[in-house]
């Protein structure tokens, strides 16, 4: 459905409307008469806005919250190109996710839209995203002389993410970021160590 310049921003301030109430609260309990109280519209200009009504809604949301998960990390995400700098980011992700707790928006989001159309997509396209910038980086050392050119990028940079979604699971339970610190301490520490100085 096409909007108008008018309609698209009224749908972007529901979106946001409704991403920041969805973080303040358990996504699984929110119901549209909670999203429309909070955003202060009618349930008729969600559902003309989100015809799919809370399902299409929260995918929407979720995107939002995917693309957030990178915007958080920005810029350092986007400059690893020295040891600072990858300091830089990790100090960045402990942040978001400190910051965060054990209260993940995207995860719970994506359990209440799992099976909707476009739902795997979303997380796809952030692991691929969040995966991409790391290997840049990881390149980017390889070709400044600070990280072995005989190193896998790709592979290490599936580490990483890997790492840290293992991390952000385990925060998820415990309340601690523990060890997310201490898997992102390990997996530099281990591109430090393939320098060949």
């Amino acid at each position: 459905m096409a909007f108008t310049t008018k309609g698209m921003a009224t749908r972007q301030r529901l979106l946001e409307g409704a991403s920041t109430y969805l973080r303040s609260t358990d996504p699984g309990n929110a119901t549209l008469d909670d999203i429309r109280a909070a955003t202060r519209t009618s349930k008729s200009q969600i559902f003309h806005y989100f015809p799919g009504g809370k399902e299409e809604l929260f995918l929407e949301v979720a995107r939002l919250e995917a693309a957030r998960v990178i915007d958080d990390q920005q810029p350092y995400l986007g400059e690893l190109d020295s040891w600072a700098a990858w300091d830089r980011w990790r100090r960045a992700v402990l942040a978001r996710y400190k910051a965060q707790g054990p209260n993940c928006p995207l995860a719970a989001l994506m359990n209440q839209v799992g099976s909707v159309p476009g739902a795997a997509e979303v997380s796809t396209t952030l692991i691929r995203q969040w995966q991409d910038h790391v290997r840049v980086g990881i390149e980017t050392m390889q070709a400044n002389g600070s990280v072995s050119a005989e190193l896998d990028a790709r592979r290490t940079s599936a580490a990483i993410i890997a790492g840290i979604q293992g991390g952000v699971s385990v925060l998820q339970v415990t309340g601690r970021t523990d060890h997310l610190e201490a898997i992102l301490a390990l997996l530099i520490t281990h591109l430090r160590e393939s320098s060949p100085a």
